[in-house]
């Protein structure tokens, strides 16, 4: 089976490619883009962890998985978007998304989350679709809600090394099959 690749008005969502690790790279070393997920990383963790691991996670032909974001006037890579299936809910989906600070307020994450959103409910058979961000991160949470989303939980967890803000906790934010059949 070929790997999906989905096209949005101003996006293509590819399948990423080894040749992609300098994107990856820009984009996970960038401590801007890094401030609510985690430390920025190196060159060696992008070629020996993040690379192997937004190629080979999920079968894209299949449903699921990372897609490298472009813009389509320019083939520019501006980030990735996720699509995984819920541990504990076969029929669920985990949506995430990362862009760099220069895609940032262009609607790109609205769109690109949107399209997987659709994908999620029209092709994959999902009955809900998640999403989780740092409480404190309010752009990401601002995609969540624009894609029809709601808040349902916050959690505090105990981090060994928490980044700044994660005292105000984690969010949650759900939208179910219903939900969405309705806004349609």
């Amino acid at each position: 089976m070929t790997a999906v690749r989905l096209e949005t008005a101003r996006l293509v969502l590819r399948p990423f490619a080894r040749t992609d690790a300098p994107h990856v790279l820009r984009l996970h070393g960038d401590r801007r883009v890094m401030r609510y997920i985690g430390r920025p990383a190196t060159l060696a963790s992008v070629l020996e962890r993040d690379l192997p691991h937004l190629l080979g996670r999920y079968d894209l032909a299949q449903g699921p998985g990372y897609w490298a974001a472009e813009v389509r006037a320019t083939g520019e890579v501006v980030g990735w978007f996720e699509l995984r299936p819920l541990e504990a809910d076969p029929d669920g989906f985990e949506l995430g998304y990362r862009l760099l600070p220069e895609a940032w307020g262009r609607g790109y994450a609205t769109e690109g989350a949107a399209a997987l959103v659709r994908r999620a409910f029209e092709e994959l058979g999902a009955t809900r679709v998640v999403a989780k961000t740092m409480a404190v991160n309010v752009a990401s949470r601002r995609v969540m809600e624009r894609v029809g989303m709601r808040l349902v939980r916050t959690v505090h967890q105990d981090w060994p090394d928490p980044l700044e803000g994660a005292e105000e906790g984690d969010v949650e934010y759900v939208l179910t099959r219903a939900e969405w059949a309705s806004r349609a």
